[in-house]
């Protein structure tokens, strides 16, 4: 059965496995400063026993804005609910936030997910996005 927890820190390692097992290399290039941003947000732990399976990553003023950074989940465990549930949690603790936010790829997989679980497209809001990467 798998367990959702709000958790402050995490084994490193199993949060590297994660990372690298999603393809999301960037962040693992640089293992101190991945922790020292998981550190500093919100964190969704989606376990199987004790096994880090899903991660969903937020940050917010607890006011007016959300935006949620890392949702990713092993992908032995994917496509079974885990990503949903976790999504799901997370817009449970956010439904008094004025505003939250994702910036994700522009594929079909993907886009597919946040409109099922309720995101809709920037544009189709009249709305604009913009945004600088200064890649670590």
């Amino acid at each position: 059965m798998i367990n959702i927890k709000t958790v402050s820190t995490m084994d490193e390692q199993a949060v590297l496995t994660l990372y690298k097992a999603n393809g999301w290399i960037a962040y693992t290039q640089n293992p101190q400063a991945l922790m020292t941003a998981i550190a500093h947000s919100v964190n969704l732990a989606a376990f199987d026993g004790e096994k880090l399976v899903g991660l969903l990553r937020y940050v917010t003023d607890e006011v007016s804005i959300a935006f949620i950074q890392d949702i990713l989940i092993l992908p032995e465990y994917q496509r079974q609910g885990i990503g949903r549930q976790l999504m799901m949690t997370a817009m449970a603790r956010l439904k008094n936030i004025g505003q939250v936010h994702l910036l994700t790829e522009n594929e079909p997989k993907t886009v597919g997910f946040y409109t099922a679980v309720g995101f809709r497209n920037a544009a189709d809001a009249n709305l604009v996005t913009f945004t600088m990467e200064n890649r670590y």
